[in-house]
C-alpha cells in the first residue's frame, strides 16, 4: 500500500469522528457563492423584509399572496374588474398596515386601542382573516329577537321553573326600554338600549307623558312665533310687508330695532325714493303692531267705547283689532299734525305697520323725558309747551291722550314731542274724562318731582285743559263729579245718537254747556 495513499485518505473520506471533534481542529466553512444580480434582485429584498417583520410581529396575520391578476382564474379584460382586484389588493395592504400599527402600540398593555373602524373590509374579499368583519354584521340588539316569535295564545313561554309570562318585569323593562325610540326626536332619552336599561311601567308611562306634553308646548310655541310678532321680531307676514317696501323704494334700508314696548316694535329706517304724493323723509320710523293680546288684554275698551270704530269692532279676530289699533293711531297723528302739535309725521300705514318720521338724529331716538337731565328753565318751558299741547289736544284735535307720562314725551330740538297716541280717545269717550285726570295726574306729579313751582296739581290742571269748572275739596268728590258728567254724557249719546255728542266748530262740547 502506498503510503502516500494512506495518508491521503481520510481526507478524501469521512474520516474518524473523533478527529472532526477535535477543538484543536479547524473548522470547516462552506463558502456560498452569490453573484451581485443575486444581491440586486428584488425577490431577495422582499424575502428578507417578510423575515423582518415576521420576527418583530409574529402574531400578526401575513398579506395573502394569491393569485392577482393572473388571467387563469379571472377575467381581466373587463377595466371594473381590474379596479375592483386593484382596490382589493390595496385594502389587504391597507389593513395589515393597520394592525402592524395597532400591535406596535398597544404592545403589552392592559388598555387597548383599535382601528377598527379605519380597516377598508368590502363585502366581496373573501380572503380577509376572521378578526376583518364587519362590526354591523355581528351587532345585537338585546330587545329584539334575532327571529320573530309569536306570542302564545296561553300568555307564557316555557315549563315548569322556567316559565316566563308576559308581566316578567325584566321582558317589560326592556320592551319598555326599546319603546322609548318612538319619542320626539326633541326628547332626549340617552342610550337606555346600549347599557341593558329597564324601566318599570310607572317610570315609562311618566316619561311617556312627559314626552307628549312637551311636544304639545314645543307646536304651540312654534305656532305662536309663526302667527304673532314677538320682541325684537316679526312674523312672516309682517317681514313680508317690510320686505315690500324696502323693494319698491319707499325705504332705502332698515337699521334695526330701536324700542320695544308692551304693544309695539319700533324700528329705524332710512327712506328710500319720494313718490307723487308721499315725501319720504331722511330717516324713518317703523312702528310694528304686536299681533298677540297676551300683554296688553285691556286694549280693547280704548276701541269698542270710541265711536269711530265701534261698529267695526270684534274680539273674534284679533288681527283686524290690530289693524284697526294701528289705523287710529294714524289718524290722531293726523289730527296732531294738523293743529301743529309736534308730533311724528304719518308716512304711511300698512296693515299694522305704520311708517313715521323718525324723531331723532343719525339713528338714535330722542330721549324720552324721565331720561333727561333739564335745568329749570328748560323745566319750566317744558311744562308750559306740555300744558299748551294737552288744551290743543282737548279743544282742536277733540283727543285725550289717555296715556300721557314722562315715558311718552321725548325732547328733541328743544321741545317736547308726543308720541304713542294709539290708545288717545275723544272727550265723549266713556271713561274719556277719567283718563283726561289721570294724564294730569301723571303730567302734575312728575313736574311737580322736577321742581317746577308752577305746576298746578291734578285737579286744577284737569279744570285748565277741559275748560270746566268742577269744584271739589277733594279728590273722591272730584273724579265723583266726573264720573256723573261721563253718565249724562253716554245717556244723552244713547238717546239722541253719536253725532249729536260731537264738539261743535268752537271745540267745547255741548253736553257740559249747562
Amino acid at each position: 500500500m502506498d503510503p502516500v495513499g494512506v495518508a491521503a485518505a481520510p481526507e478524501a473520506g469521512t474520516g474518524p469522528a473523533w478527529r472532526s471533534k477535535c477543538p484543536w481542529g479547524a473548522p470547516n466553512t462552506t463558502s456560498m457563492s452569490c453573484s451581485l444580480a443575486d444581491v440586486m434582485s428584488e425577490q431577495l429584498a422582499k424575502e428578507l423584509q417578510l423575515e423582518e417583520e415576521n420576527a418583530a410581529f409574529p402574531e400578526v396575520v401575513a398579506v395573502a399572496e394569491g393569485p392577482f391578476i393572473t388571467g387563469e382564474n379571472i377575467d381581466t379584460s373587463s377595466d371594473l374588474m381590474l379596479a375592483q382586484m386593484l382596490q382589493m389588493e390595496f385594502d389587504r395592504e391597507y389593513d395589515a398596515q393597520l394592525r402592524r400599527e395597532e400591535k406596535k402600540i398597544n404592545g403589552d398593555s392592559k388598555v387597548s386601542i383599535s382601528f377598527e373602524n379605519y380597516r377598508k373590509v368590502h363585502p366581496y374579499d373573501s380572503d380577509s382573516s376572521e378578526d376583518e368583519v364587519d362590526w354591523q354584521d355581528t351587532r345585537h340588539d338585546p330587545y329584539r329577537a334575532d327571529k320573530p316569535t309569536t306570542t302564545p295564545r296561553k300568555g307564557f313561554i316555557g315549563k315548569g321553573k322556567d316559565i316566563t309570562t308576559k308581566h316578567d318585569e325584566v321582558v317589560c323593562g326592556r320592551k319598555n326600554t326599546a319603546r322609548m325610540e318612538n319619542f320626539a326626536p326633541e326628547f332626549q332619552v340617552g342610550d337606555g338600549i346600549g347599557m341593558d336599561l329597564k324601566l318599570s311601567n310607572q317610570v315609562f308611562n311618566a316619561l311617556k307623558q312627559h314626552a307628549y306634553s312637551e311636544e304639545r308646548r314645543s307646536a304651540r310655541l312654534h305656532e305662536k312665533k309663526e302667527h304673532s310678532t314677538a320682541e325684537k321680531a316679526v312674523d312672516p307676514k309682517t317681514r313680508l310687508l317690510l320686505y315690500k317696501m324696502v323693494n319698491s323704494g319707499m325705504l332705502e334700508t332698515i337699521t334695526g330695532c330701536i324700542s320695544t314696548g308692551k304693544e309695539s316694535v319700533v324700528f329705524h329706517a332710512y327712506g328710500g325714493n319720494a313718490t307723487e304724493d308721499k315725501v319720504m323723509p331722511p330717516e324713518c320710523a317703523i312702528k310694528v303692531f304686536k299681533t298677540t293680546l297676551n300683554e296688553f288684554k285691556n286694549r280693547d275698551k280704548y276701541i269698542k267705547d270710541d265711536y269711530r270704530f265701534k261698529d267695526r269692532f270684534s274680539k273674534l279676530n284679533p288681527r283686524k283689532i290690530i289693524r284697526m289699533w294701528a289705523e287710529k293711531e294714524m289718524h290722531n297723528l293726523t289730527r296732531m299734525q294738523n293743529a301743529g302739535i309736534p308730533c311724528p309725521q304719518v308716512v304711511i300705514l300698512k296693515k299694522h305697520v305704520l311708517v313715521m318720521s323718525f324723531i331723532g338724529q343719525d339713528q338714535v331716538p330722542a330721549p324720552k323725558l324721565k331720561d333727561v337731565t333739564l335745568n329749570s328753565e328748560d323745566m319750566k318751558k317744558a311744562y308750559y309747551q306740555i300744558l299748551n299741547m294737552m288744551q290743543q289736544l282737548y279743544k282742536e284735535c277733540n283727543l285725550v291722550h289717555a296715556d300721557l307720562s314722562e315715558y311718552n314725551m321725548l325732547w328733541h330740538d328743544g321741545k317736547v314731542w308726543l308720541i304713542d297716541v294709539s290708545q288717545s280717545v275723544e272727550p265723549t269717550h266713556p271713561h274719556g274724562l277719567e283718563f283726561l285726570f289721570r294724564d294730569c295726574r301723571n303730567v302734575s306729579q312728575f313736574f311737580q318731582k322736577g321742581g317746577v313751582a308752577e305746576a298746578l296739581n291734578e285737579r286744577e290742571l284737569f279744570n285748565a285743559v277741559s275748560g270746566l269748572n268742577i269744584t271739589a275739596d277733594n279728590e273722591v268728590d272730584f273724579q265723583a263729579e266726573i264720573e256723573a258728567l261721563e253718565k249724562m254724557n253716554e245717556d244723552h249719546v244713547q238717546n239722541h245718537g253719536k253725532k249729536l255728542s260731537m264738539f261743535s266748530s268752537d271745540g267745547d262740547p255741548p253736553i257740559y254747556n249747562e
